[in-house]
């Protein structure tokens, strides 16, 4: 089964409030300005992240989130800020 196979066996509780920031997202910030590859697009399997060229920013849909962590390891300037849902919230786990 591929990932977007997976993807849709999952449930997911959407909190009111959003868990995962760009810590600086100003046009100085690290997004901007220093990461090129911007490596949080491309690993997040769930496409959390998505970078909008004629903004300049990167757009967070922290509803497709899975709580893997890979967006955090993979920041190559620690500009991800995420603190899990509160309980009741987030990814739901089914079947492995």
């Amino acid at each position: 089964m591929n990932v977007e196979g997976k993807l849709g066996l999952l449930n997911y509780k959407k909190a009111p409030e959003t868990h995962i920031s760009i810590k600086d997202a100003t046009e100085n910030g690290p997004c901007v300005k220093q990461c090129q590859d911007k490596p949080c697009t491309t690993v997040c399997p769930a496409k959390v992240y998505e970078w909008e060229e004629h903004k300049k920013k990167i757009l967070v849909a922290y509803e497709n989130c899975i709580e893997c962590g890979a967006c955090r390891m993979l920041c190559p300037f620690d500009n991800i800020k995420c603190d899990w849902p509160r309980g009741g919230f987030g990814v739901q786990y089914r079947w492995g």
